[in-house]
């Protein structure tokens, strides 16, 4: 059976997600985050690197969201639930799911670092001035960098229902973490189509039962 790893309020979601999507079995492990917001040393037992998501099928360790995603829906969606098979939605599904790790969300953990420079655990006599520092980077440079990446998924939902285009597919379920992170550490007032899309997909019953599964997603601002 499938084990998920899985460290709360973190990308490991998907997974669960997707294998409610598929109706596969699984079962999963649970791992609390540090006070750091780190994952524990117990995840370096699993995989050499210690992050989450990673999962365990029979003798198989598979680490990294995009090819768990791609694993699962390779090896369990003999269904076509999820698979596609129009050329043109094929290519957009790729693209956007190699996307999200790969371009959105460094930026986006940058935003996270740069916004707790204030914070513990800089020495406090340092937060000011990292508060300010951070507040400064992210105005000068790094808004600047995310809205070119806002205004193309906005414009890509304003013509399409979904990432791949006509049909929901792992691509979806991939951008699922980095919207809901630009979300917490942004905002999508400006992006109704991107709203609209997060607010669907958390209807379906595969993303609620994930939930149920895994608990509530409540990332660092």
């Amino acid at each position: 059976m499938i084990t998920v790893h899985h460290l709360e309020h973190s990308r490991s979601h998907r997974v669960l997600w997707l294998l409610e999507e598929l109706e596969v079995p699984y079962q999963i492990k649970r791992y609390q985050r540090e006070s750091t917001l780190l994952a524990p040393d117990a995840l370096k037992k699993v995989h050499p690197l210690g992050k989450s998501p990673v999962i365990t099928d029979g003798n198989r360790v598979i680490a990294e969201s995009g090819a768990i995603l791609e694993y699962l829906e390779g090896k369990y969606d003999a269904e076509y639930r999820l698979k596609l098979s129009d050329e043109e939605e094929m290519l957009q599904s790729r693209y956007w799911l190699h996307y999200a790790e790969g371009s959105l969300m460094p930026l986006l953990v940058m935003k996270l670092i740069f916004g707790r420079l204030g914070q513990a655990p800089v020495p406090w006599l340092l937060r000011p001035v990292g508060g300010a520092l951070g507040k400064g980077i992210q105005k000068s440079w790094l808004d600047k960098q995310l809205k070119p990446h806002t205004q193309m998924i906005e414009q890509h939902l304003a013509t399409h229902q979904w990432f791949a285009g006509k049909r929901f597919s792992i691509a979806d379920i991939q951008m699922s973490f980095p919207l809901l992170a630009l979300n917490q550490r942004a905002g999508l007032q400006h992006m109704p189509a991107t709203q609209k899309w997060l607010e669907t997909v958390k209807q379906r019953a595969a993303w609620q039962r994930a939930i149920q599964q895994g608990g509530d997603i409540n990332l660092p601002g």
